[in-house]
């Protein structure tokens, strides 16, 4: 498996539509997390996110964000996805 990291771009009404659906999109993030599939997510402080997923390919990734609750609905409008091989980590700077 390699890491995919996918930038993604929210609706302009994201403020809006994002609420109402953020717990279920935070318990289906926490469900790849548990099965291996989700390394690391998070909203961008200027809008959009960084997701980074765990796959076999990039054709496995396409699924994981089509079915994520914030997709279905429409706060999720874009995203490129893009093979990433993480060369330095500092496991200090990142969150628990």
């Amino acid at each position: 498996p390699m890491k995919f990291a996918a930038i993604v771009k929210f609706s302009a009404d994201s403020a809006t539509t994002a609420p109402p659906v953020r717990p279920a999109h935070r318990e289906y993030l926490t469900k790849l997390r548990d099965a291996g599939k989700l390394a690391l997510s998070g909203p961008f402080t200027d809008g959009g996110a960084l997701i980074v997923y765990e796959a076999e390919k990039i054709e496995d990734v396409e699924p994981l964000l089509t079915e994520d609750p914030f997709a279905k609905a429409g706060v999720f409008v874009s995203w490129e996805v893009h093979p990433w091989n993480i060369l330095f980590l500092n496991r200090d700077l990142l969150p628990e």
